[in-house]
């Protein structure tokens, strides 16, 4: 495929949100706008780098890295643990967790009854305040483009099916588990232990937050991305 880098305006921002763990929803108007109109260009110079950029149909885009290695991240098991309580805690209300976390909302207000409903959870994740649970959790979600916060309160956006894909499915299978009487374990989520940084660079996971390469800057990667892109064109 010929690229006419001219055509990519918003390359430079894109890839830098990107890069850094962001995803791109229809919250970013130009940048949602330019890579739903050349998203094959964006793909195969992203791919070029290294990268798989994703778009999922309920409207947004990230970034998954294409090398992997065994260990998750401790952003994605927070955000990811989060997620689970909250689920289990809006359907206690009697509230629906998919209205809530599907474009709903939840106020600062009910985070201290949240904590302390959880608490032991919660410990696993190394939040023992309100004040960790909005700094590791919450504002790591506005941070990553899984939702907004505005006046006190956190509406959640697009990106946040990529954690309710992980509820659904551990549902499913303690559905069916119950279902066959089976006293097999089933996946929680459970923080692991703190490993090298290297390590926790590079995960298979689905989730993985982090930075995909710590020693080579956004900038130097878009620019080695484009050199070799332009080398394979003239050949």
């Amino acid at each position: 495929m010929h690229l006419d880098l001219s055509e990519l305006s918003q390359l430079a921002p894109i890839f830098r949100e990107l890069f850094k763990g962001f995803h791109v929803s229809r919250r970013d108007p130009e940048l949602y706008a330019q890579l739903s109109n050349f998203q094959d260009q964006y793909r195969t110079l992203f791919k070029a780098l290294g990268f798989e950029l994703v778009c999922d149909t309920r409207g947004f885009y990230y970034f998954v890295p294409e090398q992997a290695a065994a260990q998750v991240n401790k952003t994605a098991q927070r955000l990811s643990l989060f997620t689970f309580i909250l689920v289990e805690h809006l359907a206690d209300q009697g509230r629906d967790p998919m209205a809530v976390l599907d474009g709903g909302s939840i106020g600062r207000d009910e985070l201290p009854s949240l904590l302390d409903k959880y608490r032991d959870l919660f410990l696993q994740a190394e939040v023992q305040t309100v004040e960790e649970l909005e700094e590791k959790i919450l504002r790591r979600m506005t941070q990553l483009g899984f939702a907004l916060e505005e006046g006190g309160i956190y509406r959640f956006l697009p990106p946040m099916h990529r954690f309710l894909d992980v509820c659904l499915s551990v549902q499913q299978d303690r559905d069916l588990a119950a279902t066959l009487h089976s006293d097999l374990p089933l996946p929680v989520p459970v923080l692991v232990e703190e490993e090298t940084p290297e390590q926790l660079h590079r995960t298979d996971d689905p989730l993985d937050l982090t930075p995909f390469d710590a020693e080579e800057s956004e900038e130097d990667a878009l620019a080695r991305a484009i050199r070799e892109e332009q080398q394979e064109i003239d050949a």
